[in-house]
């Protein structure tokens, strides 16, 4: 005689009903919904880089246009009264796609520059003087520092637009963020087509001041910049970082490691990309 067992044994029930059972009453929080992701990619029918990105975008709703805009310090503007034959140089050497035009000071943005917006004025004027850009300028999106990243997502893609000014609680600029900068805190650090250097793990920008890969080896940055980091509990200068700051970073934070200061360029929800470097005796010298 078989034995009788019955259909409402947890041990009989196949990762299919698990799931099914588990949104049957639906996810009350994101810890219930990352269970059910957690079964799924356990079952093999998502990935690591599925749940990742599920992650990623869930933290965005968390987040505000303050944490990862580029600071004021560091934006790359264009000035709405400088002739074209000075702004080439600009836009030749950063090869942005897209560029703040401002008047008097970076509080008076008057509107977005898109690169490709020259081209046919170029290849009609033999004369860069004779060239206003003022007359190719696209409004600027403004947002708050406060803006939630989900909702500056949305707003992106339905009004179409790939750049806004953040502005402070006084009106002035206070940075500027991009799609992709949003884009990258989901999936990631999105690389350049065209940053053929990107993938050295130590590049020299300038004198006293470099650009490392979070996960250059620590014996390789020993041996590059004559320190003597230590890699018995890390292996990576990214690690050497994560301790230093004792939390996973935001874009700009800085510390101070030994003889070096470190500034992060890029990094995500779960790691340490990309960090600016220089030497603090270089400073002093």
């Amino acid at each position: 005689m078989s034995e009788d067992r019955s259909s409402n044994d947890p041990g009989d029930k196949s990762w299919i009903e698990r799931i099914a059972h588990a949104f049957s009453s639906e996810p009350k929080t994101r810890e219930d919904l990352l269970e059910v992701l957690s079964v799924a990619k356990q079952n093999e029918v998502i990935d690591d880089d599925a749940i990742s990105i599920v992650e990623g975008a869930m933290h965005i709703s968390d987040m505000q246009a303050r944490e990862i805009m580029i600071p004021r310090p560091q934006m790359v503007v264009l000035k709405a009264d400088q002739p074209l034959s000075e702004l080439l140089p600009i836009i030749i050497e950063t090869g942005h796609s897209r560029y703040p035009v401002v008047g008097d000071n970076l509080d008076d943005v008057q509107g977005i520059l898109l690169s490709k917006d020259l081209l046919p004025l170029l290849w009609r004027n033999e004369k860069c003087e004779e060239v206003d850009i003022r007359s190719l300028l696209r409004p600027a999106t403004l947002v708050p520092e406060s803006k939630r990243l989900n909702v500056l997502l949305r707003d992106f893609r339905e009004k179409r637009n790939h750049m806004a000014v953040v502005i402070d609680e006084y009106g002035g600029a206070a940075g500027l963020i991009t799609i992709e900068d949003i884009l990258e805190q989901i999936v990631g650090e999105i690389e350049d087509e065209y940053d053929e250097e990107d993938d050295l793990p130590i590049r020299k920008i300038a004198d006293n001041d470099f650009v490392v890969q979070a996960l250059t080896p620590i014996d390789d940055f020993n041996e590059y910049f004559d320190a003597a980091f230590s890699d018995e509990e890390f292996d990576t200068v990214g690690g050497l970082l994560l301790k230093a700051f004792g939390h996973l970073p935001s874009r700009n934070e800085v510390t101070q490691l030994d003889r070096f200061e470190f500034k992060v360029v890029n990094a995500d929800h779960r790691q340490i990309h990309l960090l600016r470097m220089r030497s603090i005796e270089g400073l002093n010298s």
